[in-house]
Formats: C-alpha cells, sequence, structure tokens
C-alpha cells in the first residue's frame, strides 16, 4: 500500500503509507519469528481478560470469595493494565523496547504461576494486579516493536494481524476457559486457566530472547515524568474502579464522586503536562504525537470500535448463557464465527481495489450497527435466533474490522520511531479504555433493562443494549464521513 500524493498524511486515512521520510527502522533478520514472539504475547495477554470469567462460579465454592473478591479478580487486571499502560510505553523508551517487552513477560508469567497456586481470594486479588502490571510493561512494546522492525506494505499486513489477534483473543478467552474449567484437569478445577499461561510465556520468553532486536532505549531521556505518571494513574483509576463494580455495588454515591473527579484530573494532567512540554521536559505523551493530524479523531474511532465489540461480546455472552442456558464451550463457539470474520477483514483489506479504501471505515461501522440491530431483533423472542443469526454475527466481525484495522494503521503510518513509544501506549490505552467503558456502560444497561431471570427477560435486556450498541455504531460512521467531506 503506497502512495505518491504530496499531501501530508492523516491517521485514519486508508491510502496513507508508513513509507515516510524517518519512520521506517530496518527490517529484523527473522521476521517470522519476531511477529510470532509479538503477537503470541498480546494474544496471551488479551485472553487472560476473557478467560477467568468462565472459572467465577468455581471460584465462588472452592475459595468462598465475596461477591466483590470475585468482581476484583475479574477486574484487577483490567484496571492495573489500564492504569499502567502510558507508564510502561514510556519505560519502553527509556529502557529499551526488548528489555521491557522481556521483564514484562516474566512478570506477567511469574503472576500467572502465583495465581494458578493462589490459597485464597485476597492472594489471587493481589496476584492479579501484578499480572496486569507485567502486561501493562509488555504490551505497549508490541506496537512499538512492529513500528520499528516492518516497513511499508508489510507493516500494514502485521498491523492486519494484530487486529485478528484482538478479535481471536476475547472468544478464545471464552472457549479456552471453558474446556479447562470443564476438563478438570488433574483434579485442580479453576487453576488451570491461570497455569496455562506458564509454559506459553516461557516459551514466548525463549523465543524472544533469540529474535528480539537489541536496542538500549533513548540515553538522551531525561527519566520518567513521575507528578505525570501518578495524576494520570489517578485519573484512570477513578474512572475505570467506579466503571467496572458500579453497577454489582448499586453504583453507591462513591462510584459518581470517583467518575466526576477522574474528569477533573484528567484536566489537571492535561494541564501539567502542557506546562512540562513548555518548559522543555519530558511529558508522560510527548506533544508531538498528540500534534499529528488527526491523532486524535483516530485515537476516538478506536476507542469506539473497542467499545461497541467488548460491549457486544459482554452482553451476548451473559444472554446466551444465563438467559438461554448454554454452557460456556457453546457460548465461546457461538461467537467464533465473529472473530474468523474480524481476522478474515483484517489480514486482506489493505489488498481490496483502491475506490473502496476511503469508504471502508464508514461503511464498517453501519454494517456492524446494522449486524447488532439484526441480532438484536433475532434475539428479542428469547429464542435461538434462528438461520439468519449466522450472517448477523459475521457481518458484526467484519464490519467491526473494516472500522477498526484502516485507523489502526492509518494512525501509525506517519509516527516517527523515536515516536513509537508514545504513540503505542495512547493507542493501546485508547483500546483497553475502550473495551473497559464498553462493558461497563453496555453491560450495565443490559443488566438494568432485564426485566426477570431466564430467556424473555434476558432477551429484553439484550433488545435495548443491541439498540444502543447499533445507535453508537451509527454515530461511529458519521463521524468519520463528516471528517472525510471536511
Amino acid at each position: 500500500m503506497s502512495t505518491t500524493s504530496s499531501r501530508q498524511p492523516e491517521p485514519g486515512d486508508v491510502r496513507t503509507s508508513s513509507k515516510e521520510p524517518g519512520t521506517d527502522n530496518r527490517r529484523g533478520k527473522r521476521p517470522g519469528l519476531l511477529l510470532v514472539a509479538l503477537l503470541g504475547t498480546q494474544f496471551m495477554a488479551l485472553l487472560d481478560t476473557f478467560i477467568v470469567s468462565t472459572a467465577i462460579p468455581t471460584l465462588r465454592t472452592e475459595l468462598g470469595a465475596s461477591g466483590a473478591g470475585l468482581q476484583l479478580v475479574a477486574a484487577g487486571y483490567t484496571i492495573a493494565y489500564a492504569v499502567l499502560l502510558v507508564t510502561g510505553a514510556r519505560l519502553g523508551g527509556l529502557i529499551g523496547h526488548r528489555r521491557a517487552w522481556i521483564g514484562g513477560l516474566a512478570l506477567f508469567t511469574a503472576a500467572s504461576l502465583a495465581c494458578g497456586l493462589a490459597a485464597d481470594a485476597g492472594q489471587l486479588v493481589g496476584f492479579r494486579l501484578v499480572q496486569g502490571a507485567g502486561a501493562a510493561l509488555l504490551i505497549p512494546q508490541v506496537l512499538s516493536l512492529i513500528q520499528r522492525n516492518f516497513v511499508g506494505e508489510a507493516r500494514a499486513r502485521v498491523l492486519g494481524a494484530y487486529s485478528a489477534v484482538l478479535a481471536l483473543g476475547a472468544v478464545c478467552g471464552l472457549v479456552v476457559g471453558g474446556v479447562l474449567v470443564s476438563a478438570d484437569l488433574f483434579g485442580l478445577t479453576w487453576r488451570p486457566v491461570f497455569l496455562v499461561n506458564v509454559p506459553i510465556g516461557a516459551a514466548l520468553l525463549l523465543l524472544g530472547l533469540r529474535v528480539l532486536p537489541r536496542d538500549h532505549g533513548d540515553r538522551s531521556a531525561r527519566g520518567l515524568d513521575l507528578p505525570g505518571l501518578v495524576l494520570l494513574a489517578v485519573a484512570v483509576c477513578l474512572l475505570t474502579v467506579p466503571l467496572v463494580l458500579g453497577h454489582e455495588t448499586g453504583w453507591p454515591a462513591w462510584t459518581w464522586v470517583g467518575l466526576a473527579t477522574s474528569a477533573v484530573v484528567f484536566g489537571a494532567f492535561l494541564a501539567y503536562e502542557s506546562r512540562l512540554a513548555r518548559r522543555g521536559g519530558a511529558p508522560l505523551i510527548a506533544p508531538r504525537v498528540l500534534r499529528i493530524p488527526g491523532m486524535g479523531r483516530a485515537a476516538l474511532g478506536i476507542a469506539v470500535a473497542m467499545a461497541v465489540n467488548a460491549g457486544f461480546v459482554f452482553a451476548a455472552a451473559l444472554h446466551v448463557q444465563d438467559g438461554l442456558g448454554y454452557a460456556a464451550l457453546r457460548a465461546g463457539l457461538l461467537f467464533a464465527p465473529t472473530a474468523l470474520a474480524f481476522g478474515l477483514v483484517g489480514l486482506t483489506w489493505q489488498r481490496w481495489p483502491a475506490r473502496l479504501q476511503p469508504a471502508l471505515v464508514p461503511a464498517g461501522f453501519a454494517l456492524a450497527g446494522l449486524s447488532t440491530a439484526v441480532c438484536g431483533l433475532l434475539w428479542r423472542g428469547g429464542g435461538g435466533g434462528g438461520p439468519l443469526l449466522l450472517p448477523a454475527l459475521v457481518g458484526f466481525g467484519a464490519g467491526l474490522a473494516m472500522a477498526f484495522s484502516p485507523v489502526l494503521a492509518g494512525a501509525l503510518a506517519t509516527v516517527r520511531p523515536e515516536g513509537a513509544p508514545d504513540a503505542s501506549g495512547l493507542l493501546v490505552t485508547v483500546t483497553q479504555l475502550g473495551q473497559v467503558l464498553g462493558v461497563a456502560v453496555f453491560g450495565t444497561l443490559f443488566l438494568s433493562r432485564r426485566a426477570t431471570v431466564g430467556a424473555e427477560g434476558s432477551a429484553q435486556g439484550w433488545w435495548w443494549c443491541a439498540l444502543a450498541l447499533a445507535l453508537v455504531s451509527v454515530v461511529g460512521a458519521a463521524a468519520h464521513l463528516v471528517r472525510e467531506r471536511r
């Protein structure tokens, strides 16, 4: 994918190329193995976001965990992950992406082992927080290393594979978790859900030591922006904790105070970062990345796509398991066509005719919205959906890939190597926060509108949630069309 146009490329424009001056580093000697190591760790970390949900009933029985404890087991990983992502990206730029990747993977793998050996719910919550911290150090390096080691069309293909991994991780988490819990390997019940990461993490660590290119970080950097780090961590925590725990705790006053305070702290963070940059300091997120034309709109598009994806999977999984009575394994397999469609489109969209490229993002959001509305209608009466359900699920996955993959590729197309840590940290954080917001907002809507226990009551909650998902998708399409006309 290349262009001869002299205009300034803009993130989110699928016609842009990464072959801009100063954007490409040299190719690695073993790009295939390097890609396996990078996407393997991305997949494993994302898998862990969803796999634990299948073990929650068993954890309640065996560990005697309270409702709040179970919520923290499920959400602690996501909260630590979201809070520390930008910090992990900055550390990669300071100490070197290879060192940060190795350190993050080692911490994630060790924490997974500790989770599998935990003796009580308190220990498990603590180790899940450490696991999220390891992922926050590990995952931002994936996009940075892709940015530095793949060029031009190769980079576009790799970013398509990256998008496919994001989709597969969610569905495979449900499927693999269901298989492991149901199999009760060696009488370990829920523990293999965490222990499965240990051999995979060890193998990826050995592979990474061989194939990851050596780098020494930015020796001219003036250290980590600790005040900015504290402000950002507090702001993200104040946003994510109430959203994750609010519904289950009945939305007490502290959740609303936390959400309101998060906006104030985010404002303080932005003001501090601006002052630091004007004084010649080294802010946590470099202003040069935020000033790239269209980066803000690209980040918004990514957040909307990930929120719709996470909200759909969460609410639909609850409906088919709690409402329709599907087992965890059957529920996971139901969404496999969605993930496969997302992955296939993410890997191939660059090869589609050039005349179609400008319309991919708005058409993708529109297709996702239409497919969601169809799923809402098919499940509205409390039935299984019938023969039209499969094409609707496929359309949803394909539409989201059309909306997400080109925006991600365009957002990274004009970022120079020295800006890769900041860009990857920003975009991965936006991706993660989009997922948290999607689960919190649409999950809360589903649970609050679910009239009664059973298929019909669950179908009512799903119908309202599907309408909201479809509306947000249409807004995403309209926003991109307005930008294109301008």
